[in-house]
């Protein structure tokens, strides 16, 4: 077999293992009405809205941090991260994530359930043109007739965003 055949072949299971890795089990919430869904190996816990400690001169979305269990997670508001008034109910609650390998909360509307999503229901985010950022999404899922914003929790927040966390997460300790 030639080399070009062998790189085409490994090419093509490339592809195959990156499009097979989006299906599997993804905890969904809601933001604002629409509902997301977030891989479930990356969750870690559900809790309650709880206070929240402001720390200073960290980006709007970054609430905060909260003490849980005697370890400091920083609080991202997933509504201010995607340009959404921040508003809180008695159903919202912080989905205790890892993102690049820190331990951080989100803020979301209400959980809703966890759902599997087979490969042949997850499609592509589409292109909305220039200057709409897509990248944090995995696709889109279709389950029980409805579409449902699969997000890359690893890539919603930018790198200097990530850095920000981590200065929150310092500053209290």
């Amino acid at each position: 077999m030639s080399t070009q055949s062998l790189q085409v072949m490994n090419s093509e299971s490339a592809v195959a293992t990156l499009v097979q890795s989006r299906a599997g089990k993804y905890l969904t919430f809601f933001l604002a009405g629409e509902e997301y869904g977030l891989e479930i190996l990356k969750v870690s816990e559900i809790i309650g809205l709880q206070p929240i400690t402001r720390v200073p001169r960290m980006p709007e979305f970054v609430r905060g941090v909260i003490n849980l269990r005697g370890k400091v997670i920083p609080i991202t508001d997933l509504r201010m991260k995607f340009g959404m008034d921040a508003e809180d109910s008695e159903d919202s609650c912080i989905i205790v994530v890892q993102m690049r390998g820190i331990q951080t909360g989100i803020v979301v509307d209400r959980v809703s359930e966890v759902v599997a999503i087979a490969e042949a229901d997850i499609e592509d985010a589409p292109s909305f043109g220039a200057g709409i950022r897509t990248e944090f999404l995995l696709g889109i899922g279709k389950t029980g007739g409805r579409v449902k914003l699969l997000l890359d929790i690893d890539k919603v927040l930018a790198t200097n965003e990530i850095a920000a966390l981590q200065a929150a997460q310092a500053h209290a300790d």
